[in-house]
């Protein structure tokens, strides 16, 4: 499948929430498709895109994403550093959330919480259970996600707070003034 293909058949990312379902449903079954949207999400979202998480599962209600240990993502102690993982934990609580939205919500992070447990080294895996959100409603939703570590040790524990709201129509008629 072409780039240009791929444009046309996905959402704008800075639009909606749809991209993150519409994306994976498309990419995820297909060889290489996983590493494919994983690039395109880091495109997409650069900051996030720093610590070069995978997303592994991504259905509604639920998503686990990855982030290998490199020495870019260390702190002075050599352990992944602490704004590394709370970056993870957002990724990995919006992804879950995200993909039951419908086409025409939004979202964005009003509030992150988060408990360290211990030093975080290795691959870390964050996980988010949530139930799926099917309306666009301005609303706020909080999410749980664990940070495990490659022997499912709890490393983390944040609580992320997702303001989600409807897309706001573009065009004259909508100018804000």
């Amino acid at each position: 499948m072409m780039l240009e293909e791929l444009k046309k058949r996905l959402p704008n990312p800075a639009s909606s929430a749809a991209w993150i379902r519409k994306g994976w449903d498309l990419l995820s079954p297909l060889p290489g498709g996983r590493k494919l949207y994983g690039r395109l999400l880091a495109a997409s979202i650069p900051y996030t895109g720093s610590i070069r998480a995978e997303i592994v599962d991504l259905q509604a209600g639920y998503a686990m994403a990855r982030m290998a240990d490199r020495k870019a993502i260390r702190n002075h102690l050599g352990s992944v550093h602490a704004i590394a993982l709370c970056n993870l934990a957002e990724l990995t609580g919006n992804a879950a959330l995200a993909y039951s939205l419908p086409d025409d919500a939004r979202f964005i992070v009003t509030e992150l919480q988060i408990k360290y447990l211990k030093k975080a080294r290795g691959t870390i895996t964050g996980v988010c259970h949530c139930p799926p959100q099917m309306t666009n409603e301005r609303k706020e939703y909080p999410l749980d996600i664990d940070l495990l570590d490659a022997d499912d040790q709890l490393v983390a524990k944040a609580k992320l707070t997702t303001l989600v709201g409807p897309v706001k129509p573009v065009g004259p008629s909508h100018l804000e003034r």
